[in-house]
This record gives structure tokens, C-alpha cells and sequence, in this order.
């Protein structure tokens, strides 16, 4: 009897420590976000981002302000993808996701790196700038003003919606 409860056990831990260190593909993760954002007639806004990356935690913490979180959620499904990791870290990468971060000349670009798709999944737009530079977390004047242009052509925000949000970003 113990051979075969421990040969159950085995089995148990190794099919639940595989899904543990599975990570969603990207092409789920996008599949779903634009089923929510069909549903509850949003765009969605995903984030490429690492574990090791301070610029990334900047980012989410500005947009998970208590001024600004609700402005994103009513207006976007919001997703993040994990690229880029360390070595130890590589089992935290969504399958697909780097593939993804290329087919939008995001490669080279740092992150966090994000884009913007309408609720069909039909690209709106990305992070860069005009001269083709990841905005990345948008912290100086002229950087939060491209961040909004962008909110403002990819949301229903409102202009004092704008403006907390550019606010938060531009606070230290």
C-alpha cells in the first residue's frame, strides 16, 4: 500500500509543480484580453516587463495610484507579458511573448514596452516616440505628454482624467 500512495503522491507533485512553472502564452493571454475587452467594451493595453526591472515596477506602481488605477481599468484590459528574464528566472516568460515584443520592433528597445489593440486585437500603437524611442515608463514633461497623446487616442478618457494621470506620472 505505502509503494502506491507514494507513487500517487509523486506523480501529484510533478503535475502540480509542472503547472506551477508554466506560464500562459502570449497568444492566451491576448485571446483573452480581447474576449474582456469585447465584452466590456474596452482596448487592451499590454506590458512587456521582468521580474528585475525597476523601471517596470515604476510603471505599474503609477498606474495602480489610487488617483489613476480605476482611469486605466475602465478604460483598458491590462495584461503584462514577461520577457527578457535572468537565466534563473527564464520558467517566468510567457511562451510567445518574445516573439511578440519582435514582431513589434520591440526588441532592442528596453522595457517596459508596451502596445495598445482596439477589442478585435487590431493594433493601435506602441511606446515609442516620434524619433523611435522606447517611452518605456514615461517619468520627464515631454515623455508624460506622449504617454497621454496616447491615452487620448486609445481610450475614452477625459481631459481632468488626463491630467491626473499626468500628475501621477510626473510626481517623484
Amino acid at each position: 500500500m505505502k509503494p502506491r500512495l507514494l507513487s500517487i503522491a509523486i506523480m501529484f507533485f510533478m503535475m502540480s509543480s509542472h503547472n506551477g512553472f508554466t506560464q500562459e502564452s502570449s497568444k492566451d493571454i491576448l485571446i483573452k484580453a480581447t474576449a474582456q475587452a469585447q465584452k466590456e467594451n474596452k482596448n487592451v493595453f499590454i506590458m512587456f516587463h521582468a521580474s528585475w526591472c525597476g523601471w517596470c515596477k515604476k510603471m505599474d506602481r503609477k498606474m495602480n495610484d489610487l488617483a489613476c488605477k480605476d482611469l486605466f481599468d475602465q478604460n483598458y484590459v491590462i495584461e503584462h507579458l514577461v520577457v527578457k528574464e535572468t537565466p534563473a528566472n527564464k520558467k517566468l516568460e510567457n511562451p510567445g511573448a518574445e516573439d511578440l515584443l519582435a514582431q513589434y520592433k520591440g526588441s532592442n528597445s528596453g522595457i517596459p514596452f508596451w502596445l495598445f489593440f482596439d477589442e478585435n486585437g487590431k493594433f493601435l500603437d506602441d511606446s515609442f516616440d516620434l524619433k523611435g524611442n522606447n517611452l518605456g515608463c514615461p517619468v520627464s514633461k515631454e515623455e508624460v505628454s506622449l504617454f497621454i497623446d496616447k491615452l487620448r487616442k486609445t481610450s475614452s478618457l477625459n481631459e481632468d482624467e488626463l491630467a491626473t494621470i499626468t500628475k501621477v506620472f510626473l510626481s517623484k
